[in-house]
């Protein structure tokens, strides 16, 4: 459900503040009925009429798709680089709820929800990010120490919910780290490993908020369920 206004405008035929005026002076219907009430709930399924004329809806679609490597997180690619729309099956107007980088793998969320993306990227609402990153030379425990103390980027500190060594490789030099973090900053979890002086070899998200890979190969998506969608929307009240 979405306030009337909103869905209005997001049909293209007018600004928000011009459905809102609409809707105040009795110009617009709702499945034959006249509103007037600014902050009318309404869905995609109910049949609006602006000035008589019906507005085009789109149903909002969610998507959970595991990223490839080489995909950008965009809508268009000047350099022609693949991008993550391209894997998706749908006429919707999707996008990517945040970004992975272009050589960074695992969990993202596509939809063509505004509201959800909103919620889920807002960094008061905390939501948590998993990632596993190989790193290159191997954390020392006063390193350790330090990423989950917190490290300052750009002169503000990103203070990990957890760390742990997954795997610990010192013939190659190699460690495998799971890291969670609430924010999401570009290059965030790169940046953290830099500032202590260790390259990310590779990186994958492996969780995003309460949502896992499971079953879901490199390039695969599934459909989010209602229960899903409703729990995401729930960071908005946390």
């Amino acid at each position: 459900m979405e306030r009337l206004q909103k869905l209005i405008a997001e049909s293209g035929i007018c600004s928000r503040r011009k459905a809102e005026e609409l809707i105040l002076k009795g110009k617009v219907k709702v499945n034959g009925e006249v509103i007037t009430k600014l902050g009318t709930k309404v869905d995609s399924n109910d049949v609006i009429l602006v000035d008589g004329k019906k507005i085009k809806t789109e149903k909002k679609e969610y998507y959970l798709l595991n990223k490839p490597r080489n995909y950008i997180c965009s809508l268009e690619d000047k350099e022609g680089r693949k991008i993550i729309t391209e894997l998706i099956d749908t006429k919707a107007r999707i996008y990517p709820v945040g970004r992975l980088d272009y050589d960074t793998t695992g969990l993202i969320i596509m939809t063509n929800d505004g509201t959800l993306a909103n919620i889920l990227m807002h960094p008061k609402n905390r939501v948590e990010k998993t990632y596993l990153a190989k790193i290159k030379p191997c954390l020392t425990m006063e390193e350790l120490f330090s990423l989950k103390a917190g490290i300052s980027i750009d002169g503000i500190v990103c203070h990990p919910s957890r760390v742990k060594i997954k795997k610990h490789d010192p013939s190659k030099e190699v460690d495998l780290v799971e890291i969670t973090i609430h924010e999401g900053r570009n290059h965030i979890i790169k940046n953290l490993f830099k500032a202590i002086n260790h390259d990310v070899l590779k990186l994958t998200r492996t969780k995003y908020a309460f949502l896992e890979v499971g079953e879901l190969q490199t390039g695969e998506y599934r459909y989010l369920t209602k229960e899903e969608v409703k729990k995401l929307y729930a960071y908005q009240n946390k």
